[in-house]
């Protein structure tokens, strides 16, 4: 009876490790981590934040025993912002380093290029950074995003501000893109509710650093409110052009313009700036003690600020470690996706939004709400906008 049940005890020994040998990145020890980042492109510098900020939430779960006793390792590449390079950084970390799941890769046209070559692998493409439907539109069970899109942010937060500001015309300076053209779409949908129509609407190519024609021709329109399709030198240029003419609406933009290099590059005449976001900037003088406490243990670690892509990166490790933690010891793609499916994430200290997933929802928020740049830093001025 003894060589019996020890047999019996070998065989589904000998099973479960068959079954962990089978999914790709997963060990007895180690859960296989892959990200792809723009470390040497124009984004470099939100490529490293986002590293960094996924580096620290993953030290702190593997000094808390890991996940089921497995620690997790990050494996990074960098495409440089390039989606020729996205495809060659996919097909080394699913085919040789063999990852679990793809988690925070930065860029919407990078995410596309890369996305073929992990599902057809079995690989989750996991919260990408970037506010693109096309990270969870058209579904597939192995999309999750985090991100509320530039186009629900827009048609969210405008008619609070227009009613807010009494504004009568509404403009738009937007990039000529698919980026700009989604803010633009988010604008024509919210002033439709409204009954308003759009007063005015410029557009620039993308790489443009003069930008005294559109904002000579939003100023003869009489625009007390400009919706900017703008990212950062685009924003800054808009702006300060504005105000050299004498020319002071009301600005709002994305969360594309949410980060703090508007106002240490633009300075003072930024002040006023609306921007949609979703989980806060964390500067290390911060009124709230658990987010200076962060910041200051980030800076230490990394020696440098962390920005609100450094939070981005801690918050989806912090995602896919629930995930993970939830789907049990048998940790699978499948299982994975089962925790997934009924997963409620609460809000975390930089004021994220609760996100949840369903077997047919595979965006967590499509709520975003809005800060002002307020005597040189961001400020949170409203709650989430809610339809």
């Amino acid at each position: 009876m003894k060589l019996k049940s020890a047999l019996v005890l070998a065989i589904l020994a000998l099973g479960t490790s068959l079954a962990l040998a089978q999914q790709q990145g997963v060990s007895k020890n180690e859960i296989l981590i892959g990200t792809i980042q723009d470390m040497s492109g124009p984004l470099a510098g939100y490529g490293k934040q986002a590293r960094n900020g996924m580096l620290l939430r993953i030290d702190e779960v593997n000094e808390q025993g890991g996940i089921h006793g497995r620690k997790l390792k990050l494996v990074s590449e960098d495409d440089g912002y390039d989606p020729k390079k996205a495809v060659l950084a996919a097909q080394k970390l699913v085919n040789q380093d063999k990852i679990f799941i793809m988690a925070g890769h930065l860029g919407t046209a990078q995410n596309l290029a890369a996305m073929p070559v992990q599902f057809e692998k079995n690989v989750i493409n996991f919260f990408p950074i970037t506010a693109a439907r096309e990270m969870y539109e058209p579904f597939n069970r192995l999309k999750y995003s985090f991100a509320a899109t530039y186009y629900d942010q827009i048609r969210l937060a405008l008619p609070k501000l227009v009613k807010e500001k009494n504004a009568k015309k509404v403009c738009t300076i937007y990039q000529d893109d698919d980026f700009g053209i989604e803010v633009e779409r988010g604008a024509e949908a919210a002033l439709k509710t409204l009954n308003m129509p759009l007063t005015e609407k410029t557009t620039y190519k993308r790489g443009a650093t003069d930008f005294s024609s559109q904002v000579a021709k939003m100023k003869a329109a009489g625009c007390d409110l400009v919706v900017l399709g703008t990212i950062i030198r685009e924003t800054i240029g808009t702006i300060g052009e504005s105000r050299k003419t004498g020319f002071n609406p009301t600005f709002l933009g994305s969360s594309a313009v949410y980060t703090d290099l508007i106002h240490k590059l633009g300075g003072k005449a930024m002040d006023g700036l609306y921007a949609t976001m979703t989980v806060q900037h964390p500067y290390l003088d911060e009124a709230s003690q658990p987010i200076r406490f962060w910041a200051t243990k980030y800076k230490t670690k990394f020696n440098e600020d962390p920005t609100v892509f450094s939070v981005y990166g801690y918050d989806i490790i912090d995602a896919l470690a629930r995930a993970a933690d939830k789907a049990g010891q048998n940790l699978t793609t499948d299982s994975f996706i089962k925790a997934m499916d009924t997963m409620k994430i609460p809000p975390d200290m930089f004021g994220s939004d609760e996100a949840t997933f369903s077997p047919t929802k595979r965006l967590g928020s499509d709520l975003s709400r809005l800060s002002q740049i307020q005597d040189g830093k961001w400020k949170v001025v409203s709650g989430y906008v809610k339809p």
